[in-house]
């Protein structure tokens, strides 16, 4: 029998539940710039696509962090694809700098500049989504930002004719608590077209 847990109740922690049960998430590594120039870096896990075209993405940010500010100042932002090689920056830049400390700068991590807005990328990082805000709205304790992308900036190398691959990006996912997954097995399954293509599999 299942344990029922309901938010509101006494001793029910929403939050650290919906860490561990929806998972992995994405990292969306995000770097912005507030209206004075200062640029700030940090790992968002409430992050995925939400439009094709235009193609957009979004993440939230649970409570009033830098990220939200500058974006709210600035209406720019990257998103920088968290790899395995780079989970301790990605980590680190977790931490709870001073607004007016530049993380990237403190972690000693390269930055260049990006294409189309004004937020500069994780130069490691083997791709990044430059984006401009669409929309931004207020749900609870957290905000939720939606951007258009303004360009995708890949690695040559990580590329199989336009198509990035897996085994390049070796993108890191957020668990439950502490936990961190690595980049897991691929398999390849062809999606059906019509209900005739369904195969049975045991």
């Amino acid at each position: 029998m299942r344990t029922v847990m309901r938010p509101g109740d006494d001793g029910v922690k929403s939050y650290p539940l919906l860490n561990s049960l929806v998972v992995p998430r994405p990292i969306a590594w995000v770097s912005t710039v507030s209206g004075e120039g200062v640029g700030n870096l940090a790992p968002h896990s409430f992050f995925t696509v939400v439009c094709a075209d235009p193609p957009m993405v979004a993440f939230s940010s649970v409570g009033e962090k830098d990220t939200v500010r500058n974006v709210r100042e600035t209406r720019e932002f990257v998103v920088n694809v968290a790899t395995e090689r780079l989970k301790h920056a990605v980590n680190n830049s977790s931490a709870r700098f001073d607004p007016a400390d530049d993380e990237a700068a403190e972690l000693g991590l390269t930055m260049e500049d990006s294409d189309t807005v004004r937020p500069q990328r994780v130069a490691a990082s083997p791709a990044s989504i430059e984006c401009v805000m669409h929309t931004m709205l207020q749900l609870g304790d957290s905000t939720l930002i939606i951007g258009r992308v303004t360009a995708f900036a890949i690695d040559p190398d990580i590329l199989d004719g336009d198509h990035p691959t897996f085994e390049g990006l070796a993108p890191m996912s957020r668990l439950g608590i502490n936990e961190w997954g690595m980049p897991p097995e691929v398999i390849h399954l062809d999606r059906p077209g019509p209900p005739s293509d369904i195969h049975q599999f045991d």
